[in-house]
C-alpha cells in the first residue's frame, strides 16, 4: 500500500464497494468540515485499469462530499488515497466492509466529553456547530451534558441514571449534583429523579418566564434556560410573585378606570368555576375574575356575575322601575391604587409605633408564627425519619417528653384543643387576630414561654441555629439521653466502636478486644453502662457526635453535627472579623455573637404597670424552679 494524492476526474466508485449502489449517499454531517478542512482521511482505492484510474474501494461519502463542494464553487483539489494492490474482489469488499463497519460512533458520553475539550481549547459554540452540522441548541445542550460532575457522567454511561434525570442534572449549579450524588449514595435517604428532580432542585418548583404579565427581560430576575425544552425559568418565585401581582394590580385598576363594575382577584391556587356563573355583559354590572395559578399563569375571565347575583338582576329587571335601577351594580366608592395608598401609609404608621413597644411586637411576632402570614411562613420541624425505629427513639426520648408536656400547657393557655399536635399551625388553619388579642392579655413570663415552644417546634434540626442555642445554654445531653436500640443498630465502624469501647470501658478492655467482632463490641459498652454481666458500671455517657459541642472519633468527617458546628465557627470567625474591621473597639477573639454575650439597646418605656421585660440572653427566673409559669 502507497499513499498520494489523486485527482478527482480519475476517480470512480467501485462496484464492489459496499456504499456503491443508489443514489449518492447523505453527506450533511461531513460537508462542512469537508468544506473548511478539505478531505484528511485517505480514501481506499485500487487501480482499475492502465491508463491511470482508479476505483474507490471505501470513502464514496467524502468523494461525494467533495464533488458537492466543487458544484458549489470550490476548488477541485487532489484527494489523498491509500492505493491498495491490484486484487481480486472479494479483497475489496472486505477492506470496504472492515473500513466502513470501523467507523462505529463513539459512545454518547465520550461525545459529550469531546466536545467539551474543543470549547475549552477555544472553538466557539457557533464554530463547533458548523464544523459538525450541528444546530447551536443542540451544542449547547452537548456542553451542558459534558460540564456535568465526572461521576454523573460515569453513573450514566453504565445505565445507573435515566436519560430524563441527566438532563434535569444540567439545570443544576455543581454544589447540587455534589448533594444529589450525597443522595444518590444514602440507601436511606429520598433522591429525586425525573421530573421531581426539578422540583427538587428549584425548591418546589420554578415558574415558566413565559407565564410573566411584566416584561420579563427587563425585570432583572435570573433566567435559567431549560436546554432541553423550550422553557425559560425563573427560580425565584418570591420576586416572580412579587412582580406578577403588581402587574395584576395594575391591570385591576386599567380594567375599574375602563368602566368594570367590580375585579375579583381570586387566592392563588382558587379556579374559577364558569358553571356558577353567568355571562355577563359591562354595561349591565359584570365584573372581571383573575384567576391566579399556582403554575404562574394568570387568566382574566371579562363579564360574570354568580349565577345567585344573575338570577336576583333578572328579577329586578323583570319589575323595572326604580327597583330594577337599585339592583344596578355600583363601581366602587375608591380605585385600587387609592386602596394601595391607604393600606401603605397606615401600614408605616402602625410600624413606627409599634417600633416603640417591644412587648407588643413580641405578641404580635409569636402570633405571626402560630397562625402564619400571606408574605412570609415559618416550616415546622418533623420527626419524619425513613428509619421507623429512628423516629420511635426520637419521639419517645425524655427530652421529647418534657417538651411536648410544656407544649400542651402553652395549647391549654391559647385555648387550643390540647390534643392538638402542635402550637404553631399550618398556613390558613389559624388566624392572626384571636391569638394576638390572648397573647395581650398574658404576663411578659407566660409569653416567653409561648415563644420558647414555638421556637423548639420550628428550630432546623441540624442546623448552625441549633449548635448556638444548644452551646450557649451548655446543654449536657448525659442525664436525657441514653444508647438505645436504634442508636446500637446504627453504629457499623470498627474503628469508632473501638474508641467508644476506650471511653466508656477503658483502653485496656480496648485493646484486649481489639479484633473482636462488632456486635462484641457493642455488648462490651452496652454491659458496662448496665453494669451488667459482672462490669463495672460506668459513668454515663454520650457520644462524642452529640454533645455540645460535638466532636468526630476519627479525621474521616461526614458527621452532620460536627460539619454544623464547623459552620457556625465560621460564620461567627467571619463576623468578628468584620466587626474588627470595622473599629468596633471588640478585643481580638471576643465572641461578641453568642445571645447574651452583647449589651443590646436599651428597651424603651412602655405603658405604666407593664411586666419588666427580660433582657436578651437573660435565664427566665422560672427556669430553676419546679413548676413554669403556665403551670402557676
Amino acid at each position: 500500500m502507497k499513499l498520494d494524492f489523486i485527482e478527482l476526474d480519475k476517480l470512480s466508485v467501485a462496484k464492489t464497494n459496499m456504499r456503491a449502489k443508489g443514489r449518492d449517499p447523505e453527506v450533511g454531517d461531513i460537508l462542512p468540515s469537508i468544506r473548511k478542512r478539505g478531505v484528511l482521511i485517505p480514501l481506499l482505492v485500487r487501480p482499475n485499469c492502465a491508463d491511470g484510474h482508479f476505483e474507490i474501494l471505501a470513502g464514496r461519502r467524502r468523494f461525494t462530499a467533495v464533488n458537492t463542494v466543487v458544484r458549489e464553487g470550490g476548488a477541485a483539489r487532489p484527494l489523498p488515497c491509500a492505493i491498495l494492490d491490484d486484487g481480486d474482489d472479494a479483497d475489496a469488499i472486505e477492506v470496504s466492509l472492515l473500513e466502513n463497519l470501523a467507523r462505529v460512533a463513539p459512545d454518547e458520553v465520550s461525545q459529550w466529553e469531546a466536545f467539551v475539550k474543543l470549547a475549552k481549547a477555544g472553538r466557539s459554540e457557533a464554530e463547533i456547530a458548523a464544523d459538525f452540522a450541528f444546530e447551536p441548541q443542540t451544542v449547547k445542550r452537548i456542553l451542558a451534558l459534558g460540564n456535568l460532575l465526572p461521576r454523573i457522567r460515569n453513573l450514566y454511561r453504565a445505565g445507573d441514571i435515566d436519560p430524563s434525570t441527566v438532563k434535569h442534572l444540567t439545570l443544576a449549579s455543581k454544589a447540587q449534583q455534589t448533594a444529589w450524588l450525597a443522595l444518590f449514595d444514602d440507601a436511606d435517604a429520598y433522591c429525586p429523579t425525573g421530573s421531581q428532580l426539578k422540583e427538587w432542585l428549584f425548591g418546589g418548583g420554578a415558574i415558566k418566564a413565559e407565564h410573566a404579565l411584566f416584561d420579563i427581560e427587563t425585570s432583572g430576575l435570573a433566567i435559567i434556560a431549560d436546554l432541553f425544552s423550550e422553557d425559560r425559568l425563573v427560580p425565584d418565585t418570591d420576586a416572580f410573585w412579587a412582580l406578577q401581582m403588581a402587574e395584576v394590580e395594575a391591570r385591576k385598576a386599567a380594567y375599574l378606570e375602563d368602566g368594570w363594575s367590580d375585579v375579583v382577584i381570586l387566592e392563588r391556587g382558587t379556579r374559577f368555576i364558569t358553571w356558577n356563573h353567568s355571562h355577563t355583559a359591562k354595561r349591565k354590572g359584570g365584573r372581571v375574575y383573575v384567576e391566579v395559578r399556582s403554575s404562574g399563569e394568570v387568566d382574566f375571565h371579562e363579564g360574570y356575575l354568580t349565577e345567585k347575583e344573575a338570577a336576583a338582576r333578572a328579577r329586578a329587571s323583570a319589575m323595572g322601575g326604580e327597583q330594577g335601577a337599585l339592583a344596578k351594580v355600583q363601581r366602587p366608592e375608591i380605585t385600587s391604587a387609592m386602596n394601595s395608598y391607604i393600606n401603605l401609609h397606615r401600614h408605616a404608621a402602625v410600624r413606627a409605633e409599634l417600633a416603640k413597644h417591644g412587648g407588643v411586637a413580641l405578641r404580635a411576632l409569636a402570633a405571626h408564627v402560630i397562625a402564619g402570614a400571606d408574605h412570609y411562613r415559618v416550616d415546622l420541624q418533623s420527626y419524619v425519619c425513613a428509619k421507623d425505629e429512628v423516629q420511635e427513639s426520637v419521639e419517645t426520648c425524655a427530652s421529647e417528653v418534657v417538651f411536648d408536656e410544656r407544649r400542651r400547657a402553652v395549647l391549654a393557655v391559647l385555648g387550643f384543643d390540647p390534643e392538638d399536635l402542635t402550637v404553631t399551625a399550618r398556613h390558613g388553619e389559624r388566624q392572626f387576630a384571636p391569638i394576638f388579642a390572648r397573647l395581650l392579655e398574658l404576663p411578659d413570663p407566660v409569653v416567653l414561654e409561648i415563644v420558647a415552644i414555638v421556637m423548639g417546634e420550628t428550630l432546623d434540626a441540624g442546623s448552625e441555629a441549633v449548635e448556638m442555642i444548644g452551646q450557649h445554654l451548655a446543654i449536657d445531653m448525659a442525664p436525657v439521653w441514653q444508647a438505645d436500640a436504634a442508636f446500637w443498630s446504627l453504629v457499623r465502624d470498627k474503628e469508632v466502636l473501638g474508641r467508644i469501647v476506650t471511653e466508656v470501658a477503658g483502653a485496656d478492655v480496648a485493646a484486649a478486644n481489639a479484633g473482636a467482632k462488632a456486635k462484641v463490641l457493642k455488648t462490651i459498652v452496652a454491659d458496662h453502662l448496665e453494669g451488667t454481666n459482672g462490669r463495672a458500671k460506668s459513668e454515663p455517657w454520650v457520644p462524642r457526635w452529640m454533645a455540645f459541642p460535638p466532636a468526630p472519633y476519627t479525621p474521616r468527617g461526614g458527621i452532620a453535627s460536627v460539619s454544623a458546628n464547623d459552620r457556625l465557627l465560621h460564620i461567627l470567625a467571619r463576623a468578628a472579623e468584620a466587626g474588627n474591621a470595622e473599629g468596633d473597639g471588640m478585643e481580638p477573639g471576643a465572641d461578641a455573637n453568642m445571645p447574651g454575650e452583647a449589651e443590646g439597646p436599651s428597651e424603651p418605656e412602655g405603658d405604666a404597670g407593664a411586666e419588666p421585660q427580660a433582657e436578651p440572653g437573660d435565664v427566665p427566673p422560672w427556669e430553676d424552679e419546679e413548676e413554669s409559669p403556665l403551670a402557676a
